[in-house]
């Protein structure tokens, strides 16, 4: 390695691609990495760390979009100091080894929970971009005899423009025409209980028993039922069971 300059000197990467895988267990973005050593020098391997890192700051919103995410960042008004980066995801990927330069895919899995901002975020998009920022570290292998450790510095980075339509294409892919909604351990016992009493066959039938009894099933005037908030999931459960 004499006269040579530290690798991490020179190491570059730069995203080609991203595309939905269809043959993943669930949601999954393959990101296409190319990653250079800025010369011919022998890599016996890179121990790579990604995160990836949402810039809503760096595109334009319609005004369905804008109402879409006045969850994630209030009122437009606002968005001069809510507008921040957000976490999208961090994997780790094992580089092979290469000479000068080679191209990998870093598999990242993806959620589709509204609870999670990054989720909520790109859910309220109805095309374009999304703007990343993937930031790496990590250690590299290097050496013409045994190997020689040397840190992926934490300055490396690369941009990334995500298509909104590939993101909806892998949500489609494993979740077509439908949504996720989380709930407390509680009140998804409860639930499958209800269900099972009431031999219902989906859970889509199950939320819709639900939502008729509560507008339908429960003591008090109409008048009162205009003014008053319906019951909460579990108070509607605590009364099923308790009825005669």
């Amino acid at each position: 390695m004499t006269g040579l300059s530290p690798l991490s000197s020179a190491l570059t990467f730069t995203c080609l691609d991203v595309r939905a895988d269809p043959r993943a267990a669930g949601p999954t973005l393959v990101f296409r990495l190319r990653v250079s050593a800025g010369d011919d020098r022998r890599v016996h391997a890179v121990a790579l760390r990604c995160q990836f890192r949402v810039e809503p700051g760096l595109r334009e919103y319609t005004d369905e979009e804008a109402d879409g995410l006045r969850d994630v960042f209030g009122e437009r008004r606002r968005w001069g100091t809510t507008l921040q980066p957000m976490q999208f995801a961090q994997v780790c990927v094992m580089v092979p080894g290469f000479s000068g330069a080679t191209e990998v895919d870093v598999p990242v899995p993806c959620t589709y929970d509204m609870e999670v901002a990054s989720a909520r975020y790109l859910e309220a998009l109805r095309g374009g971009e999304v703007p990343l920022l993937l930031l790496f570290s990590g250690s590299a292998f290097v050496g013409p005899r045994g190997f020689q450790v040397e840190p992926v510095p934490w300055d490396r980075e690369a941009t990334c423009r995500l298509p909104v339509a590939v993101w909806r294409e892998m949500v489609e892919q494993h979740f077509p025409g439908c949504g996720w909604l989380r709930l407390p351990r509680p009140t998804m016992d409860a639930l499958l209980a209800f269900r099972s009493r009431h031999a219902l066959p989906t859970w889509e039938a199950t939320v819709e028993a639900l939502l008729a009894r509560s507008a339908d099933g429960h003591p008090g005037t109409a008048r009162a039922q205009e003014v008053r908030p319906r019951p909460g999931l579990a108070r509607l459960l605590q009364d099923e069971r308790s009825a005669p």
